[in-house]
């Protein structure tokens, strides 16, 4: 997984969704982007195998 241009490599025994996994990292998923390959997926999204995700950072203001 890839954020702020930081690699973080993880392993999980089961599959586990995404939104957990930004929990384990303490991300809000408000904040957050998912990207795998070129396409923008649900933090519902269950990983299953081997798999490279991109986080984008969401700002908004005013």
């Amino acid at each position: 997984m890839t954020h702020e241009g930081e690699r973080v490599v993880m392993t999980f025994e089961e599959p586990i969704s995404i939104a957990k996994v930004l929990e384990k990292m303490e991300i809000p998923p408000s904040t957050v982007l998912t990207i795998v390959g070129e396409q923008i997926v649900p933090h519902t999204s269950l990983i299953n195998g081997d798999l490279e995700i991109e986080l984008i950072i969401v700002s908004s203001g005013g």
